[in-house]
């Protein structure tokens, strides 16, 4: 399947006249692939979990947001794939726009896809997705270490759909950050709130 063909629903639920989201290039990178998570304050305030694979950003909804404590278990409901581009956007998307109201970028990086087979062999990240379950390590501003997304609910569509967790790898312990306070937390890139891009977006 081409990026085109991948981007057709994201592309499908926007007017880019309207929101300031990318449209997508179709720009590739043969580079380390990244990850981004934001913080989407819509009708239900989120975490956003977005994974390069290929020429997209998988990604997934986690409202309760990644945790660095191995004991925390978090739902990801998969969503429609992103282009690259998505992992800088941070503002307000317009009310009335599809998932509208203020993003910003948590955290950054990139990763390195860890999944193997019985024997040992590496498994490309885009199959070990298929089957429902990828193994990777995070290498970002705030989130580091091994991660785990396993299916454990399948929907009708195949591997985008049904749901997942979204694990931190390692034994799990007491005294664990956790996750930060949404509301709180600051932009990776701008140092930036939510109530604080909102605020900017309306002075503009």
């Amino acid at each position: 399947m081409g990026e085109d063909d991948r981007l057709r629903e994201y592309r499908g639920k926007r007017d880019f006249g309207r929101t300031g989201e990318p449209p997508g290039s179709g720009a590739s990178s043969d580079a380390e692939p990244r990850f981004v998570v934001q913080i989407h304050d819509a009708s239900t305030l989120h975490f956003d979990f977005r994974l390069q694979v290929g020429d997209v950003l998988r990604s997934w909804s986690v409202p309760k947001g990644p945790s660095t404590d191995p004991g925390d278990r978090r739902l990801a409901i998969p969503t429609e794939d992103h282009p690259l581009e998505y992992e800088d956007f941070e503002g307000v998307i317009p009310p009335g726009e599809y998932g509208g109201g203020a993003v910003i970028v948590w955290d950054r990086g990139t990763y390195r896809p860890s999944s193997h087979d019985r024997r040992g062999r590496p498994v490309p990240f885009a199959e070990a997705l298929e089957h429902g379950h990828a193994t990777f390590r995070l290498k970002g501003s705030k989130l580091h270490g091994e991660y785990a997304l396993t299916r454990f609910r399948d929907g009708k569509g195949g591997d985008a759909d049904g749901s997942w967790l979204l694990v931190r790898a390692g034994h799990a312990r007491s005294g664990g950050h956790g996750t930060p306070d949404p509301r709180r937390a600051r932009s990776v890139c701008s140092g930036r709130t939510l109530a604080q891009v909102a605020a900017d977006s309306r002075t503009k």
